[in-house]
């Protein structure tokens, strides 16, 4: 017996709820004497719309497949899945290796399930409401780009957050305006990304310097500054697109402290340009 739990954001209060989940199945399942709990799979701040980010998903999924597991139970079927087609693909995959799933709060044994429409209402019901969601925070945050008091949630490289604001980080800002320099004397992306790399000087996830790197980081007008919102965007199925003029961008002027002057940046976008058109890109 496995129990698959879930939460879609990495909160405390959603991490206590996991927790909670975690310490129910193993309650739940010791309530039956010929049930042995095998695992509590769990994905914590994941989105239930896509399978792809969800390693716990994919790791019962493969035990099922290796005959590990007898029996799965979730609390709903937004927990497994607020995809209509990922939930159905699932619980199809699994009936073939005779291995049924329990829906707690719908009362479904998908084993005892004689039609696939029940669970095909209630999942589609799951992803609408996923997509209200979505459409209402959309709504919000976009009213708050256009109002011009946008926090950041996530700060880039060069930069920390402090209460909602973004503030210098002197050890990476020197790195940020070394590589502006760099780049304006003729060195190339991929010649700045192997010197950073050859000093061991972390990216701001702890990875390796790339061309590709320090190209965004060349392009990335927020270092002026200036605070450009909605460069990117997702579509009804949570694909992330470059925002190439779908929706309204905002630039928020004088957001934050700056790194570079905008006469410097205009130039490197020039050089960005020049560069790209002399390799054909």
């Amino acid at each position: 017996m496995a129990a698959y739990c879930r939460v879609s954001t990495d909160n405390i209060e959603q991490l206590e709820s996991l927790e909670n989940q975690r310490i129910h199945y193993q309650e739940y399942i010791s309530n039956h004497s010929d049930w042995q709990l095998a695992k509590v799979y769990y994905d914590e701040g994941i989105s239930g719309t896509q399978l792809t980010k969800r390693d716990a998903l994919k790791e019962l999924l493969a035990d099922c497949h290796n005959h590990r597991i007898d029996l799965v139970v979730t609390k709903s079927v937004s927990r497994l899945s607020r995809n209509t087609t990922d939930c159905l693909q699932i619980v199809r995959e699994l009936q073939q290796l005779n291995i049924p799933i329990i829906f707690e709060k719908e009362h479904i044994n998908t084993g005892a399930m004689a039609s696939e429409l029940f669970l095909s209402i209630l999942s589609s019901i799951a992803q609408d409401e996923s997509h209200s969601t979505a459409g209402n925070l959309r709504w919000a945050i976009r009213q708050r780009f256009a109002s011009g008091k946008f926090r950041v949630s996530s700060a880039p490289y060069g930069y920390s957050i402090e209460d909602g604001n973004l503030v210098i980080n002197r050890a990476e800002a020197r790195i940020v305006r070394e590589i502006f320099q760099q780049f304006s004397k003729g060195m190339s992306a991929s010649q700045i990304a192997k010197g950073l790399s050859h000093k061991h000087i972390p990216t701001k996830r702890g990875g390796q310097w790339r061309s590709n790197t320090v190209i965004n980081i060349l392009r990335n007008i927020n270092y002026t500054g200036d605070m450009l919102c909605q460069k990117t965007y997702r579509d009804d199925q949570y694909h992330r697109h470059f925002n190439q003029g779908e929706l309204t961008q905002y630039l928020i002027e004088d957001h934050h402290p700056s790194l570079v002057n905008h006469e410097t940046f205009n130039r490197i976008q020039a050089l960005l340009k020049d560069a790209a058109q002399k390799r054909h890109i």
